[in-house]
């Protein structure tokens, strides 16, 4: 067996089947917004979302590229975004980030501005889901640097499928698949694609663990374990946030929620203590921050 079938067994393209399994969750949506940089996880994505949205009853499909301003090259890139969605009969918007750049936390900031536009533009498009490219890689890179940054359980469950963010649903279906496969869908497809020079930029932090990343894999802490890890703290995380749920409602005593203290103006929340007593810590902690938070929209609402 050659070299080139050999990568070809082990990173096969993703086919109509398993992306129509991959995008089950998006079929009962009205209208779809994929975002598109031209890297080839996106441009895959794009291309089999084209595929899937054309059979009947599917959602309408639309794309958006972010143009940040940041590379002298972004501008003609977005364009050949716009040229190859143009060839898959798919509606193209180029985003731009305008107004001056920030000096620091750069990427932060550019992916703040990114998903701002991306929501902007699926609230003109009927409040359509927006679509993103995300990876089995990405998850794992998002799990070593929230752990570096000693993230606490819900920061360790990674990216989520689905999530809804200032009233956007955003999507991610590939986050179970391998980078190295959509590589191949791209390839297989004839497909152009884009690479960004900051993906391998080392002034950025998400840069630096990717370089890690064949150095952990050789001691066995591959991209698939470091998302299946993410996958069970996940549940955990669920798990514990629908205990806390329980515990808060048996804490708070309703018919004294939220009284306004005359003297103080501020809000005040009658407590059962009592029913923390047999919790662990994990759950003591997640109640004490629900109240906090509660407290402060009560307070903001007595202003």
């Amino acid at each position: 067996m050659s070299a080139a079938e050999q990568d070809s067994r082990d990173h096969p393209p993703v086919g109509a089947r398993e992306a129509a399994a991959l995008f089950s969750d998006l079929a009962a949506e009205r209208s779809l917004l994929v975002a598109v940089s031209g890297g080839p996880d996106s441009v895959a994505l794009l291309a089999l979302l084209a595929d899937w949205s054309r059979e009947p009853g599917r959602p309408c499909l639309a794309a958006a590229t972010v143009d940040h301003g940041l590379r002298p090259d972004s501008a003609a890139e977005a364009q050949g975004v716009a040229a190859l969605c143009a060839r898959l009969g798919v509606t193209h918007r180029t985003l731009r980030w305008e107004g001056d750049k920030p000096r620091g936390r750069l990427q932060e900031r550019a992916r703040a501005a990114r998903y701002a536009l991306l929501a902007a533009e699926a609230e003109n498009a009927g409040r359509a889901v927006v679509v993103t490219a995300h990876t089995l890689d990405d998850q794992a890179e998002t799990l070593l640097m929230r752990m570096a940054r000693g993230s606490g359980p819900s920061g360790l469950a990674g990216m989520r499928g689905r999530v809804v963010r200032d009233g956007t649903v955003l999507a991610r279906p590939l986050l179970g698949v391998p980078k190295t496969r959509l590589i191949a869908t791209a390839q297989a497809r004839g497909l152009p694609v884009i690479e960004d020079p900051s993906n391998g930029d080392p002034r950025f932090a998400r840069a630096r663990w990717r370089a890690l990343m064949p150095l952990l894999a050789a001691e066995g802490l591959d991209a698939e374990r470091l998302s299946l890890l993410a996958g069970r703290l996940a549940r955990l995380d669920a798990a514990a946030a629908a205990r806390c749920k329980a515990v808060l409602a048996a804490v708070l005593l309703p018919a004294m929620a939220a009284v306004l203290l005359p003297a103080m103006g501020a809000p005040q929340l009658r407590l059962n203590f009592s029913a923390l007593q047999q919790e662990p810590d994990e759950i003591v902690l997640r109640v004490v921050a629900a109240l906090l938070e509660r407290l402060g929209a009560e307070a903001e609402n007595a202003v």
